[in-house]
């Protein structure tokens, strides 16, 4: 897809008679200098007349909205004609929508100023909300009564935080004050539309000062997060409470979904473990366990893929863990986990460092210290998988092993080469199999 196969599909329309504009996130991008994912336009043609003017090439794809798809060589192209919507009695889709005459009354319905915008072909701007400004001012504002637009469609209040995320930008006073007073209204959006925008929340530029500002809002659908807001840890390793350093912990990992969940959520269970010893010291024993634990309701409950949630899980359980900084140590680890997830554990260990105490941010040079060997290791090809043994499964079945045995005993032998019990030679291993 392609801005100039956009601005042809604009003066197409607007050769018959139509107004035309590019409108949404397409202008923002483009205001901000970025190269958009889509282009989607908005015209004054009805959805019959669209069908018309483009044939063979337009799909009504959305009419009961007035969206009709042009497919053109590089992609498709949504075309929806100005309209307003009615009343929103689900809280999360107009009941019905009306066409409108002018592409002012089509923005006005529209969530955010930022996405409130509208550019022809020639490239005059159309912005009544003064869009533009908020992009140059770095705030996210709803159009109109930020209640009104949230009470209309709940999803709105994590979308505004999301393009506050993502664009690193602050919320306007009023609008962030209606996200607070509206949070409820997120009990009624649907758990995998709630992770979609959370997965792009998570990862935005400025995730740490969103999560920090609302998280009663994230309490809505994971209420086991707000325990741990301004729960003191009594620990020498720690300068914050629980749910500060989550949030530092998260905006220290890489921008990806399964290493900034797995930082949310991997101090969930400290609230439920949590003891004093006589010196006055907190403890958490057991917590990586619990944690793990609440993470797999969570992350089910959120509707994750079933990958994504085992890996999530793992990475909690074993983000305590203390792994001896030795070929044996790593090799173990690697064996249990794969190579991604242990590489993913070296990082969720020296995010969770980096928010931890500044006198004990040393423990990140023992994570460095690890992933340098693992590298050095997998440069000599050493024995981590199946298919690294110097003998099979045939190998096997010659000595007489047969079904579920071969897995069962390749293992073991896979277990005692990593562990350096066993060289990994033909000649040992086929002795080992033999006694």
């Amino acid at each position: 897809m392609s801005r100039e196969q956009a601005q042809s599909i604009l003066k197409i329309i607007e050769s018959r008679g139509f107004r035309a504009y590019l409108v949404g996130g397409c202008v923002r991008d483009l205001l901000l200098g970025r190269e958009p994912e889509d282009w989607d336009i908005a015209s004054a043609a009805r959805p019959e007349q669209i069908m018309e003017i483009f044939g063979a090439a337009a799909f009504p794809t959305g009419l009961k909205h007035g969206t009709v798809t042009v497919k053109a060589a590089d992609g498709a192209y949504e075309i929806t004609t100005f309209r307003t919507d009615g009343s929103y009695s689900d809280g999360r889709h107009p009941d019905a929508v009306k066409f409108a005459q002018t592409i002012e009354e089509d923005l006005a319905r529209r969530d955010l100023t930022i996405n409130a915008m509208a550019l022809d072909s020639a490239g005059h701007m159309v912005d009544p909300f003064d869009g533009a400004g908020d992009l140059k001012r770095r705030i996210v504002r709803c159009v109109g009564d930020a209640r009104e637009r949230f009470r209309e469609d709940a999803l709105r209040i994590l979308r505004a935080m999301r393009f506050a995320s993502v664009l690193d930008f602050s919320v306007e006073d009023a609008t962030s004050r209606a996200i607070h007073s509206q949070a409820g209204l997120l009990e009624r959006i649907a758990a995998e539309r709630i992770l979609v925008e959370m997965d792009k929340l998570l990862c935005g530029l400025g995730c740490r000062d969103v999560l920090l500002a609302y998280p009663d809002v994230l309490g809505i659908f994971i209420p086991e997060l707000l325990p741990c807001v301004g729960f003191e840890q009594q620990n020498v390793h720690h300068c914050y409470d629980i749910y500060t350093h989550t949030v530092y912990a998260a905006d220290a990992i890489p921008p990806e979904p399964i290493l900034r969940w797995t930082m949310l959520l991997h101090d969930i269970g400290k609230v439920n473990t949590f003891t004093v010893d006589p010196k006055g010291q907190g403890h958490f024993y057991g917590y990586p366990k619990v944690s793990g634990d609440m993470a797999e309701e969570i992350c089910d409950r959120l509707r994750m893929r079933k990958k994504d949630r085992e890996d999530i899980v793992t990475l909690i359980r074993w983000h305590d863990k203390n792994i001896p900084i030795t070929e044996k140590g790593i090799g173990s680890a690697v064996l249990a986990l794969g190579e991604e997830n242990f590489r993913r554990l070296l990082q969720v260990k020296r995010a969770d460092n980096l928010a931890q105490a500044p006198e004990y941010r040393w423990v990140s040079e023992k994570v460095d210290a690890a992933e340098k060997l693992l590298d050095e290791m997998l440069r000599r090809e050493p024995c981590l998988q199946l298919k690294d043994l110097a003998v099979n499964g045939n190998d096997l079945l010659a000595l007489g092993y047969s079904g579920r045995e071969i897995g069962l005993a390749l293992q073991r032998l896979l277990r005692e080469v990593v562990t350096g019990e066993i060289e990994n030679r033909r000649e040992a291993l086929l002795a080992a199999l033999k006694r």
